[in-house]
């Protein structure tokens, strides 16, 4: 099941970027701190490559991650790259070690592949959250209703209706 959401997901990023020119993925916005939606974009991205790219070593520092321009100007590349995550994520779950540099001092955290996933799920939820407050701007292009918003929240609002 999490994976089935993962690929959701991102299939909803890449039905938006499919409506974009590279200008509007790549221009500033005021409300995101002049931020764009490609960077926003990248982000989520890269965050599952780091995964990926560090699921061997079974250690994950995504700091480190690559910060690839290109997939924050050009929507093609970022959809490709995309696409690759996605028929990737199926893989033997395995402990892995989280690490990061905070205020100096090396922190390593015992995780695994699947709570990873989980982590950039949530992640990349809340990326899209901040993405569509930029595209909401732009009546012309079309959103999921539930882009951005927590699988939990999702379910609590289907409670309520009931």
């Amino acid at each position: 099941m999490l994976i089935v959401s993962i690929k959701n997901s991102l299939s909803k990023l890449v039905d938006l970027l499919n409506q974009i020119s590279n200008s509007e993925y790549s221009n500033q916005c005021a409300a995101l701190s002049n931020s764009t939606i490609g960077e926003h974009s990248r982000h989520i991205i890269e965050m599952f490559q780091c995964l990926e790219n560090n699921y061997d070593s079974g250690i994950v520092n995504y700091d480190q991650r690559e910060r690839n321009i290109r997939i924050q100007t050009d929507t093609d590349f970022a959809i490709s790259q995309i696409g690759i995550i996605q028929n990737s994520l199926e893989k033997e779950n395995k402990k892995m070690e989280l690490q990061q540099i905070i205020d100096g001092e090396e922190i390593r955290v015992e995780s695994s592949y699947l709570r990873e996933l989980l982590y950039n799920l949530e992640h990349c939820i809340h990326h899209q959250a901040l993405i569509k407050v930029a595209v909401l701007q732009n009546p012309a292009i079309l959103v999921c209703e539930n882009f951005g918003v927590a699988r939990s929240t999702i379910e609590y609002r289907e409670q309520c209706a009931q």
